[in-house]
């Protein structure tokens, strides 16, 4: 049998590449993700090249959705080897006093508790067959404070401790666990944090070579296929312009 990997947010950025990337080699694929027309449009164009993908669309901000829906897959797909708790965004870039709540909401429910909720329904079929493996994307914001990004960072830094956690809870069922935590990349991003400004949106990638989903992809892939005894725990990848969450060198 093929493996199976679970991707969530798979519709469009890191998660769509994510999903060509395993795909490419030889992955059965369940795709989750908010926007069915975009679900549909990835599970047709990677069914065209020979993979089977099982699409299915909700939130997963929504608990009761999650468990719906991953607590009761068709038989053929409950044996899931690698999760990849890929669903997040930011919303909005302001200072702590000026910050919308509602956008704190959203970031909060999708980047941490869809996390979770995933992580457990999943987490609990990989404990009764004492494998696989979590793949989760973090950023690099989950590593170090940048002006304006508070709540966002608060939420990559919670990524960055559940993962950790996670490992230590899990590793004695014989489960790897993996964050990865990305630097500036560009897709649509920016677009969702700037709700829509594309002046805004373009500007943040503006003068330098950013990372591109695809180079997530990659990392993602190259994580899970290491030997059974080999788990690579923690990796940040950053352009080569860019020293840390601060620092971007472009051109003039």
């Amino acid at each position: 049998m093929k493996p199976i990997t679970l991707i969530t947010g798979a519709t469009a950025g890191i998660g769509k590449a994510i999903a060509e990337e395993f795909a490419a080699h030889g992955h059965d694929l369940i795709l989750t993700g908010r926007r069915q027309e975009k679900l549909t449009q990835i599970a047709s164009s990677l069914r065209e090249k020979g993979n089977r993908v099982l699409e299915l669309c909700f939130d997963v901000r929504n608990r009761e959705d999650v468990e719906t829906h991953l607590g009761n897959l068709p038989p053929e797909w409950q044996k899931i080897d690698i999760l990849v708790n890929n669903a997040g965004l930011a919303a909005g870039r302001e200072p702590i006093h000026e910050g919308d709540p509602d956008d704190w909401d959203t970031m909060i429910d999708t980047n941490i508790k869809g996390l979770l909720y995933v992580t457990r329904v999943i987490g609990r079929g990989m404990v009764e067959r004492q494998s696989g493996h979590i793949i989760n994307i973090g950023s690099i914001a989950g590593k170090e404070i940048y002006p304006d990004g508070n709540v966002y960072c608060g939420t990559k830094f919670a990524v960055d401790a559940i993962s950790r956690a996670t490992r230590i809870d899990l590793v004695k069922f014989g489960i790897k666990v993996t964050a990865i935590n990305p630097g500036m990349v560009e897709t649509e991003f920016s677009m969702v944090r700037f709700k829509g400004n594309e002046d805004k949106a373009k500007a943040a990638y503006r003068g330098y070579t950013p990372l591109y989903a695809e180079d997530i992809a990659r990392v993602a892939w190259f994580a899970a296929s290491q030997p059974p005894h080999v788990c690579l725990n923690d990796i940040t990848l950053t352009c080569t312009r860019q020293a840390d969450a601060r620092i971007i060198i472009r051109d003039e």
